[in-house]
């Protein structure tokens, strides 16, 4: 069932012996309370803000800040090999319509996917899924991905990549859904169906999510900076 790699390879040597040693030690004296914190795996399809041509398989491995806000790792995989790409915020519906209307845009929906099934809860059972379906359905998610795995980088390159979520029937590449549906044993016509009776947002998707319906590209501007306006007196003043 392993997700499918691009021919990238990541630079750097094999694990050596004495780092996984060295690993197995620190794990058992020190504390990863917030990936401990982790409790779901979410599969899902993301595609750049400013191409939907360029679409991705997205595994998110998730964790409550509290009943309401989560907050995910992205891995382009299930496996232990599986690299870090991104990270998602997920929010309900009455926390996204506080936000600013400028902030809005770069958060996406998610009651297509739930209500079209192509957001899963791999091996997860049915009715435990469906509840979690049913939360997700009226909430709103904001996505970068750091790393862009489907040009083939072996590392993250350039910047990070406001991505979102498909809204509607046509638009998500079916040959990637196929690949995904046969590996994880998804029906996604099936799943579908199972799913028609799960409400939606109470106040319907909101028109500036989502972009608005438009491409939104991540750019970087060089500006003025002056080391006397930012640092503080007494600061090393060191430019490289």
């Amino acid at each position: 069932m392993a997700a499918p790699n691009n021919d990238s390879q990541v630079p750097g040597e094999p694990t050596a012996t004495g780092t996984s040693l060295l690993e197995t030690a620190t794990s058992a004296i020190q504390s990863f309370a917030p990936v401990n914190n982790i409790h779901q795996h979410l599969c899902a399809f993301h595609f750049y803000a400013d191409d939907m041509t360029r679409q991705v398989e997205a595994h998110h491995f998730c964790g409550h800040l509290n009943e309401e806000v989560r907050q995910c790792l992205i891995f382009d995989g299930p496996e232990k090999t599986s690299r870090l790409i991104g990270v998602e915020y997920i929010v309900p519906e009455h926390i996204f319509l506080t936000l600013p209307d400028e902030e809005k845009k770069l958060w996406h929906s998610h009651l297509f996917e739930v209500k079209g099934a192509i957001l899963f809860m791999p091996r997860l059972p049915r009715p435990i899924e469906l509840h979690e379906m049913e939360i997700l359905s009226k909430t709103y998610g904001k996505t970068y991905h750091f790393w862009q795995v489907d040009k083939g980088h072996p590392l993250p390159f350039g910047l990070p990549q406001l991505m979102m979520a498909f809204t509607r029937d046509g638009q998500i590449d079916q040959d990637l859904l196929h690949n995904v549906g046969q590996r994880f044993g998804v029906d996604f016509k099936k799943e579908r169906e199972k799913r028609e009776y799960i409400p939606g947002l109470v106040h319907g998707v909101h028109p500036l999510a989502n972009a608005g319906g438009k491409g939104l590209k991540t750019v970087l501007r060089e500006v003025p900076l002056s080391p006397d306006d930012v640092l503080p007196p007494g600061a090393a003043r060191v430019f490289v």
